[in-house]
């Protein structure tokens, strides 16, 4: 499980294990839309099993793909910043067994305890950073010109 896109890796054990007793276990059918871009984001997620797309609304175009997130990603990080809404979209694209959070219990939580808050913190900004990424890469290769991809 790589830090950059899970964050629960990053706290020390006993933090970890006191997020997990947040958590409950959800399944979610091949071809599942988990949330739309803009709605609500009161929940996230940590797969077990399956892939989930991210996409982005592109007006006059279909909804573009720019990124998976597999076995031991986090899916979900807009819950953490205020106004709590999706920036992306996301679909199952197999069937996906996770582990489900509720935002506001977590965040609770992190208010709580503002060193456990500070590491959760850390590890979703260092998510959202990888998959900044990610998405500019992909967007580039889809509608930039030819070579205008990550520079060396």
């Amino acid at each position: 499980m790589s830090t950059r896109t899970n964050p629960l890796g990053m706290l020390p054990p006993a933090d970890r294990d006191r997020l997990l007793e947040l958590a409950t276990e959800v399944s979610f059918p091949a071809g599942t839309r988990i949330f739309e871009e803009g709605s609500r984001a009161d929940r996230f997620w940590i797969i077990h099993t399956g892939t989930v797309t991210l996409d982005v609304h592109i007006p006059g175009r279909r909804a573009a793909v720019v990124d998976t997130v597999g076995h031991g990603e986090l899916l979900g990080w807009s819950w953490l910043i205020p106004p709590h809404a999706w920036q992306l979209g996301a679909e199952t694209q197999s069937p996906v067994r996770a582990l489900e959070f509720d935002a506001a219990a977590v965040r609770t939580l992190c208010e709580e305890d503002p060193v456990l808050g500070q590491a959760l913190t850390r590890g979703v900004a260092e998510v959202v950073g990888y998959r900044l990424q990610s998405t500019r890469t992909r967007l580039l290769d889809l509608y930039g010109p030819v070579g205008s991809g990550p520079m060396p």
